[in-house]
């Protein structure tokens, strides 16, 4: 008989194509993915992955069996959801993903007052630069500064994040003045990776500074922060962060760089489950509250709405 914790491993791997990146979704040592792989590959008697130079990659067995794996994934999950929604206790996990400077800076701090109103309320904080899939039960509640590509979410705008432009006053004084009219040439610039949350902000600084030259890319707010902070070049960042680092100035611009929403994520099922509804709260009333450092005065901001489900 098939074991379903066999097939979900068998998903996590052909999903994420290595043993280490499909243990850490999962928990647990690349030695039981490894395990649990080799004990369908002998129920079903036949090879379902093999394993290339870029990763494990289905065979067309595999590709059959990934599928119907994936629509028994996708029932089991809205059995889950449906269940786990009547429960009307405020305790058990609730899951969060976001960016590595909102988890550090802004939610992580927060989460101490949950605490102590609900005790028995666990928080998984999950930093992650790519989206975990809320659908698939990857994480439960996403705060994210875009808009999801995913489907079935609702999604609330709770704030906004004003930017700079940043550097030290070492690295001006070595590399001249900002010209924006020349396109800053002879300058260096730290920017975010393609798929980044803040891809908006680095198409700005690339583009006031048409001749400086990109010296690194990164997917962490936070690298971008300790690189500027150290010489490393101009970088655009959160205000919030970027005011706060003693070794920053922020730099007079001719257009300021856009600003990001503060978006709010979770699955259409899940919104009603008490214990998440009410991380949900906290997460709004918390970062609402720290609007005057997220949007400091003299920042563009709408007002807070909806922004659709």
């Amino acid at each position: 008989m098939l074991d379903w914790d066999d097939l979900r491993f068998f998903l996590a791997l052909s999903r994420h194509g290595s043993l280490s990146a499909a243990a850490k979704v999962l928990h647990v040592s690349q030695s039981t993915v490894g395990r649990r792989l080799n004990s369908l590959e002998a129920t079903l008697a036949v090879r379902l992955l093999n394993r290339t130079p870029e990763g494990y990659v289905p065979t067309l067995a595999g590709e059959e069996v990934r599928r119907k794996a994936e629509s028994l994934e996708t029932e089991a999950l809205a059995l889950e959801r449906d269940v786990t929604g009547r429960d009307s206790h405020l305790r058990g996990l609730v899951r969060v993903t976001c960016a590595e400077t909102m988890a550090a800076h802004l939610l992580a701090p927060s989460f101490a007052g949950l605490h102590s109103r609900h005790p028995d309320i666990m928080i998984e904080l999950i930093p992650n630069p790519r989206e975990l899939s809320l659908a698939m039960r990857e994480a439960d509640i996403s705060v994210r500064m875009r808009q999801p590509e995913q489907n079935d979410l609702v999604v609330r705008r709770i704030g906004g994040i004003a930017f700079g432009l940043y550097a030290t006053s070492d690295y001006i004084k070595e590399r001249g003045d900002l010209n924006f009219d020349d396109g800053c040439p002879d300058h260096h610039l730290i920017t975010q990776m393609e798929d980044s949350q803040e891809m908006t902000q680095s198409a700005w600084l690339t583009e006031m500074a048409s001749r400086s030259r990109v010296v690194l890319q990164t997917s962490s707010h936070e690298a971008a922060v300790l690189a500027a902070a150290n010489g490393g070049g101009l970088a655009c960042l959160a205000r919030f962060r970027g005011d706060e680092e003693p070794r920053l100035v922020r730099m007079d611009v001719p257009t300021e760089p856009p600003s990001a929403d503060v978006l709010l994520l979770v699955h259409k099922d899940n919104r009603d489950t008490p214990r998440i509804r009410t991380v949900l709260t906290h997460i709004t009333e918390s970062i609402q509250a720290l609007e005057h450092l997220l949007q400091p005065p003299g920042a563009n901001d709408e007002e807070v709405r909806d922004v659709g489900t």
